[in-house]
C-alpha cells in the first residue's frame, strides 16, 4: 500500500493469516488500519472471484466509514471498488444468515424484527402483568421491612415496576445470550425451586416470548442466537461461509459478547481471524451482555500474533500524559485491590512530528480540574457561564459537554437554550428526530380538531419552519456578537401569520368562506399595508396546503405520514426518519384498529417530548462528525461520546456517586433504597440464572455475593468510562463535580488522584 503508516500500522499490515489480536488505544486510527488490511488483502490476489473479506463492526456508522474507506484504497489500487469485501455489524451479519435459513431458525418466511422501542414496551407490558400479580410476594421478600405505609405505597407505584423491568430486561438478554430458552429453564428451576429471582425472570421471559411469536417476530438478540442456531446445525451452509468469507476482520471486538464470539469463532474455521479493541474502552458492560475480558483472553492465550496500536495523534501530550497517569494510578494506587486490573496498556504514546496526524501542540494550561464544591445547580450555572464566555473567541473549535447520565445532559440543554448558546444534543433521541416527530404531531393534531385556532397556528408553523430555524438561529447569532439584529421579512411575516391564525375566531370561516364574508371580516386585524398584504397572500397560500393536508385523512396511518413528509422535509435524515415512522405506526395500527387521529397524535407527541425512546434515523446515525459543529456546544453522555473528539471537552458530574471506588460509603445507583440489604436485584437474578446453568455442583447460589461482584464490575467500568471521557479532548479537559442532591457527595477519588499528580507536576 502507498498509503502513509506508522511502524505499529505496518508491523499489522505485514498480516498474512491466522488469529490476530491487536490493542488498540484511543485515536490510534484503528478503522484506518483494518479498512487498509480488508484493502490489500483484497489487492492482493489471495480471494477468488466468489470470495469476500468479511469486516464485522459494533455500529451501523461504522459500516458507511468502513465501506468509503475501503472503496478508495482499493480504487486507488487500480481495482473495481465494491468488490472483494463485506462489512456488517453483527447483527446485520445475524440478519442475513437468518434471512437465508429462516426454517432452521424455527421461523416463517416473512418474520418481522422489533426495534428496541417496541420490544422494551412489551418486556415493559409483561413486567407489569407478573407485577400485578406478585407484587406482595416480591415485597415480602426483599423490600425493607422499616418502611412506612407511605414509603410502601410509593415502592408499590413508583418503585417496583422500574425495578422488575431493568431486571426483566438484563434477564432475557443474558438467557438469550446464553442460548436459553423459556422451557430450558423451566425444566432446570423445577430442580431448583428456592430461585425466586430467576422464577421471575423466566415467567416474563415467557409471557415476552409468547407475545413475540404472536406477532411473527424476533429481538436483535434473537438474531444473534437463531444465526447461531442456523450455523449450528448447517454444517453445509457454514462451510459455504467459511469459503465465501476466507478472511474476517473485527472492529471493537472489546465490546463483543459470548454468544457473538461463538458466531465469529464458527465462521473462522480457517482460522483467518483478526480481532481490533481497545479492553480500557469497554463501557457497555452494565448495559448489554458484554465482556471485555473475551478480547482479553482472546489476545493473551488464542492468537497467533500479537499486535498493539500505541500511537495516538489526537490530543495534546499533557493530556495523554492525564490519561496514561490514570492507567498507572489504577494498577498501582487504587483502593480497591479488584479494581486494579479495569485498566491496562499499552499507554498511549504521541505521534512522531513528521507523523500525517501530529498531536496539537503542548499547552500546560490546557487541563483544569476544578476544586470547588458545586451544588447540581451551580454546576451548570458555572460550565454554561464558561461555555458563554470562551464560545464567541473559539467559534472555529469543536467542543462537548459531556455527563454521565441522560438526565443530566437534558438539563445541560436547557440552560444552554435559556442562554441562547447554539448547542447540539446527542441523547436519548436526538433533536432531529424529535422534531420531525413533533412536526407531523402537530399536523396530525390540527387534522384530529380543525376547528382550533391554536392547532392551526402550530400547523402553520410546522409548514414554514424553516422560517422559524432562521429566527432561532439569528437570535443565537445576536447574543454572542452583542448587537440586535433586525428582523427579515420572511421571519416578520412569520410571526404576523401565526399570530393571525391563533386569534381567528372561526377557523371553518377562513378555511370555507361564505361569499358574503370577506377576508377582512375574518381577520380585523389586517389593513391595506404592504406588510399586511403579504401576510393576506401568505394565508390563502397556507389555505391551499391545508386542503391537500385535509386530502390525506383517509388513507391510513402509514400513508398518511409518508405523504405528509414529502411535503414537509426536504433533509433525506427527515424523510427516512418519516419512513421509520411510518412503520411503528403501520405495526401500531394492526394492534390498535380502533386508533384514530387523536391517538396517532398522542403516539407521536410521546416520541416528540423524548419521553420514550425511538431507535429512529437522524444524521448522527449516518456518522456524528463533530467538524460539522464548530462554534456549537455538542452535549451528550461519556457512552455516547466514545470514538469522537472535540477540541475543548468538559467532564461534568465527576463526584463519587457517578464514580464510586468500592469504599464504604459509597453508593450505587442500581442498589435501590427500598431493597433491604443494599441488595442489586438485578444481579442477584443473574447470579440465580448462572447457578441454574452451572454444571459444577459447588456452583450455588449465595444471596449477596453477586451484587458485591455488580460493584466490583461497576467500578471498573466507571474507570473506563473516565478514561473514554478524558481521551476526547484534543487540546483543552475541564473537569468539574457537584456535591449530590443531599450535598454530601465528594470528588471522585480518581480524579482527586489526578488533580494532585497535575498540581505536583505542571503546578
Amino acid at each position: 500500500m502507498t498509503i502513509p503508516l506508522r511502524p505499529s500500522q505496518r508491523e499489522i499490515l505485514r498480516y498474512r493469516g491466522g488469529k490476530m489480536g491487536i490493542s488498540a488505544v484511543p485515536g490510534a486510527g484503528k478503522t484506518f488500519t483494518l479498512s487498509a488490511l480488508a484493502a490489500q488483502l483484497i489487492v492482493s490476489g489471495v480471494l477468488q472471484p466468489e470470495q469476500e473479506v468479511l469486516i464485522v463492526t459494533l455500529v451501523n456508522a461504522a459500516v458507511d466509514n468502513f465501506a468509503a474507506r475501503i472503496a478508495k484504497m482499493v480504487e486507488q489500487q487500480g481495482l473495481i471498488p465494491h468488490l472483494g469485501y463485506r462489512v456488517r455489524t453483527l447483527h446485520g451479519l445475524a440478519h442475513d444468515i437468518v434471512r437465508e435459513k429462516p426454517a432452521l431458525a424455527g421461523l416463517e418466511e416473512r418474520f418481522q424484527i422489533l426495534d428496541e422501542r417496541e420490544s422494551a414496551f412489551i418486556i415493559q407490558e409483561s413486567a407489569n402483568a407478573w407485577l400485578a400479580a406478585h407484587a406482595d410476594q416480591l415485597i415480602n421478600q426483599y423490600v425493607r421491612l422499616d418502611l412506612d405505609e407511605y414509603q410502601r405505597n410509593k415502592v408499590r407505584r413508583e418503585g417496583l415496576p422500574d425495578l422488575v423491568y431493568s431486571l426483566a430486561l438484563a434477564f432475557i438478554r443474558s438467557a438469550k445470550d446464553l442460548r436459553l430458552t423459556p422451557e430450558m429453564l423451566r425444566q432446570k428451576l423445577e430442580a431448583a425451586p428456592d430461585l425466586p429471582l430467576a422464577r421471575m425472570g423466566c415467567d416474563i421471559y415467557t409471557d415476552y416470548q409468547r407475545a413475540l411469536a404472536y406477532r411473527g417476530a424476533v429481538d436483535f438478540d434473537d438474531l444473534i442466537r437463531l444465526a447461531y442456531q442456523v450455523l449450528e446445525r448447517d454444517a453445509q451452509y457454514l462451510e459455504r461461509l467459511r469459503y465465501r468469507f476466507p478472511y474476517i476482520l473485527e472492529d471493537e471486538a472489546q465490546d463483543s459478547s459470548r454468544i457473538q464470539e461463538q458466531i465469529l469463532r464458527l465462521l473462522a474455521g480457517h482460522g483467518n481471524w483478526v480481532r481490533v479493541g481497545d479492553p480500557n474502552q469497554a463501557i457497555f458492560e452494565t448495559f448489554t451482555t458484554a465482556d471485555p475480558q473475551l478480547l482479553r483472553d482472546f489476545i493473551a492465550h488464542e492468537a497467533d500474533i500479537q499486535r498493539e496500536l500505541p500511537v495516538s495523534g489526537r490530543s495534546q501530550p499533557l493530556i495523554i500524559q492525564l490519561a496514561n497517569q490514570l492507567i498507572d494510578w489504577v494498577n498501582t494506587e487504587h483502593p480497591a485491590e479488584l479494581c486494579r486490573l479495569a485498566l491496562t496498556g499499552p499507554h498511549i504514546q504521541p505521534a512522531e512530528p513528521d507523523d500525517p496526524q501530529p498531536n496539537p501542540p503542548f499547552d500546560p494550561q490546557g487541563i483544569r480540574i476544578i476544586s470547588k464544591k458545586y451544588t447540581p445547580e451551580e454546576e451548570i450555572e458555572a460550565v454554561v457561564t464558561s461555555l458563554q464566555k470562551w464560545l464567541p473567541e473559539h467559534l472555529d473549535w469543536t467542543v462537548a459537554v459531556l455527563v454521565p447520565r441522560n438526565a443530566r445532559g437534558i438539563e445541560v440543554v436547557e440552560a444552554l437554550r435559556k442562554r441562547n448558546i447554539p448547542f447540539v444534543e446527542m441523547i436519548n433521541s436526538t433533536v432531529s428526530t424529535r422534531n420531525a416527530a413533533g412536526a407531523l404531531a402537530n399536523v396530525l393534531a390540527w387534522l384530529a380538531e380543525p376547528t382550533s385556532p391554536r392547532k392551526l397556528s402550530l400547523a402553520y408553523q410546522v409548514w414554514r419552519r424553516a422560517w422559524r430555524q432562521e429566527e432561532t438561529a439569528r437570535a443565537m447569532t445576536s447574543t454572542l456578537d452583542g448587537e440586535e439584529l433586525p428582523a427579515t421579512t420572511q421571519v416578520r411575516l412569520y410571526k404576523r401569520v401565526s399570530e393571525l391564525l391563533r386569534k381567528v375566531e372561526q377557523v371553518e370561516q377562513y378555511l370555507f368562506p361564505a361569499a358574503h364574508i370577506e377576508f377582512s371580516d375574518t381577520f380585523p386585524a389586517l389593513q391595506d399595508s404592504e406588510d399586511d398584504q403579504m401576510a393576506r397572500d401568505e394565508l390563502l397560500a397556507f389555505r391551499e396546503v391545508l386542503f391537500r393536508w385535509q386530502g390525506v385523512t383517509l388513507l391510513p396511518i402509514d400513508q398518511m405520514v409518508l405523504t405528509l413528509a414529502q411535503e414537509l422535509f426536504t433533509e433525506p435524515a427527515d424523510l427516512a426518519l418519516a419512513h421509520k415512522l411510518a412503520l411503528l405506526l403501520r405495526q401500531a395500527a394492526a394492534q390498535h384498529p380502533d386508533w384514530r387521529l387523536p391517538q396517532w397524535t398522542a403516539e407521536l407527541g410521546v416520541i416528540a417530548k423524548n419521553e420514550r425512546r425511538f431507535l429512529g434515523f437522524s444524521t448522527d446515525d449516518s456518522g456524528f462528525d463533530p467538524q460539522r459543529y464548530r462554534g456549537q456546544v455538542v452535549v451528550t453522555t461519556m457512552h455516547k461520546a466514545k470514538g469522537l473528539e472535540w477540541d475543548r471537552v468538559y467532564l461534568m458530574s465527576v463526584n463519587r456517586y457517578d464514580f464510586p471506588s468500592l469504599q464504604p460509603y459509597d453508593e450505587y445507583i442500581s442498589e435501590k433504597w427500598f431493597i433491604r440489604d443494599k441488595l442489586n436485584l438485578e444481579a442477584e437474578a443473574l447470579g440465580q440464572l448462572k447457578t441454574l446453568v452451572s454444571a459444577d455442583e459447588y456452583d450455588w447460589y449465595e444471596e449477596g455475593a453477586e451484587t458485591l461482584q455488580a460493584r466490583v464490575d461497576y467500578v471498573r467500568e466507571r474507570l473506563r468510562l473516565l478514561y473514554v471521557g478524558i481521551t476526547r479532548a484534543r487540546r483543552e479537559l475541564i473537569v468539574t463535580w457537584n456535591s449530590g442532591r443531599r450535598g454530601d457527595l465528594l470528588l471522585a477519588l480518581p480524579v482527586q488522584a489526578l488533580a494532585g499528580w497535575l498540581d505536583k507536576n505542571i503546578g
